[in-house]
């Protein structure tokens, strides 16, 4: 019994494919038995690998005020600026705790391993202060590096990250498209930018902002919510503002190489 029922697993795993969070690339295939039960969910508060700490910087005062959503004033201003002297990107530093804001602070709290809750507390201010910052794994090229443990984007050049983004890729769960299963997987490897719209795609598991495609129907896009943990249907989300700036800069275009793992 317990021979077939290991081989039964086996058979399922075997047929278990990704399908991307646009599902009319031809690349997506479905499950064709009924899947294992899915594997928990990655929490927000999971630990991230080691993170290089950047030297504090002498010209910041930090405050210890918590500050979360909604707040206003000198001590957001300070914070803005520290995130961005660290390469957290929050567009325009205007004092004012707002959603682009809060995407920066869950990037720096999952680079330095701590709870992802998006307001700046004590262990928050302590990761400002010792200037906490992803390292990447490439060491030449321009490239995207998405790391799936830290649910982080990085935008590096020749080893050094210029400009980190919270994402929120394949929530590794079950979900059902037209009687069919598929996983919601991002697959880690090694891809290239291959084509983008510059607009809404309207795909058949929801809206894409300005999608750039390496890997089928699997892109980094724009999204309304980018939760601090893995939700999309394998896709790599951010921020409908940080796609824009993407665009507006350049940053990803066509032929870039993407690094997932």
């Amino acid at each position: 019994m317990r021979r077939a029922l290991s081989m039964t697993l086996a058979a399922t795993a075997a047929l278990t494919f990704a399908a991307g969070c646009d599902t009319d690339s031809p690349t997506a295939a479905p499950i064709t038995t009924a899947p294992v039960p899915a594997a928990p969910s990655v929490t927000p508060s999971a630990a991230p690998s080691v993170s290089t700490p950047a030297a504090p910087s002498p010209s910041t005062a930090v405050p210890r005020k918590k500050l979360k959503r909604g707040a206003e004033g000198a001590e957001v201003l300070a914070l803005q600026q520290r995130l961005t002297e660290l390469g957290y990107w929050i567009g325009e530093a205007d004092g004012k705790f707002g959603g682009t804001t809060q995407q920066a602070v869950y990037a720096l709290q999952k680079a330095a391993g701590i709870g992802r809750d998006g307001s700046v507390g004590p262990k928050t201010w302590k990761a400002l202060d010792r200037g906490v910052r992803p390292k990447p794994r490439s060491t030449s090229g321009d490239l995207v590096e998405i790391d799936l443990k830290r649910q982080l984007l990085m935008l590096v050049d020749d080893g050094q990250v210029t400009q980190t983004f919270n994402t929120s890729t394949g929530s590794m769960e079950y979900y059902e498209q037209e009687g069919r299963t598929y996983l919601a997987d991002t697959p880690r490897g090694r891809f290239t930018v291959g084509r983008q719209i510059d607009g809404w795609r309207h795909a058949p598991l929801g809206l894409l902002w300005r999608p750039k495609y390496f890997n089928g129907g699997i892109a980094v896009h724009g999204a309304p919510s980018v939760p601090p943990y893995p939700a999309s249907h394998g896709c790599a989300r951010v921020s409908i503002d940080a796609m824009n700036w993407m665009w507006k800069n350049d940053a990803i275009p066509l032929k870039t190489r993407v690094w997932v793992y």
